[in-house]
């Protein structure tokens, strides 16, 4: 009776198991968007999401406006004099907030204390635990960035090699005509405008990228024929 009852019960158990939260339509992320994740990974990087998708108007425009003026401030500057003016302006918000607190406390006679106490108890110091986590999950980027660099610079596949050669020599022309501030600056502005437009011409773009891809491809496939020695092994 035991095993009857148990077989009863197993298909509205795989049933809710295999219904899961679907995502949001329209590119939304469900409750469920990072089961495979820690819950802080899940929540940065779901944070970084919202961020570039422009969920919240005020948060991602401050996050662009901020970050884009510090650029363009690296632009015309030094970093020693940006990083310097930051600063100076943080400590003048910081200091004047103070005397400012401490001229109204003197006047009312209260005693509210300091008025960065909330945040001066926050703690901050990093785990041994936390520490070795992030070592851990760098390293694990930092194999696979040189597996793939050993790989392509001693041509364990021509093509991929060549196609690393062929992206270097258009970089020559593209650092001729911008620096580093002026690309960062570029990629700033992709950053926080193509996911947005991707977001709503998803179809359009699809059907166009899957063209050239498939134009490359073939392209790849005529190389790899007629060259000889550079087909990729196929999978066994």
């Amino acid at each position: 009776m035991a095993e009857l009852s148990a077989a009863t019960q197993s298909p509205s158990i795989s049933s809710s198991s295999f219904g899961a939260e679907p995502s949001a339509p329209g590119g939304g992320r469900s409750s469920g968007a990072c089961p495979t994740l820690g819950a802080k990974s899940c929540s940065s990087s779901c944070a970084v999401h919202d961020l570039i998708f422009w969920r919240d108007v005020k948060k991602t425009g401050f996050v662009f406006g901020t970050t884009l003026i510090v650029l363009l401030s690296l632009a015309a500057f030094s970093v020693i004099s940006v990083v310097s003016y930051l600063i100076l302006a943080l400590l003048s918000v910081t200091i004047s907030f103070r005397v400012y607190k401490s001229v109204i406390q003197a006047v009312q006679k209260s005693e509210e204390g300091h008025p960065f106490k909330a945040y001066l108890d926050v703690d901050i110091t990093l785990s041994s635990e936390a520490f070795h986590n992030y070592v851990n999950a760098a390293m694990v980027h930092i194999n696979r960035a040189l597996k793939l660099i050993i790989r392509l610079f001693l041509v364990e596949d021509l093509v991929d090699s060549l196609k690393l050669a062929v992206f270097m020599w258009l970089m020559t022309y593209v650092g001729a005509v911008f620096n580093g501030i002026t690309l960062l600056i570029l990629a700033e502005l992709l950053v926080f405008s193509v996911p947005i437009v991707y977001e709503k011409y998803k179809t359009q773009i699809d059907h166009y990228v899957g063209m050239a891809r498939d134009q490359t491809k073939s392209i790849v496939e005529k190389i790899q024929a007629k060259v000889p020695g550079i087909a990729k092994k196929k999978a066994e």
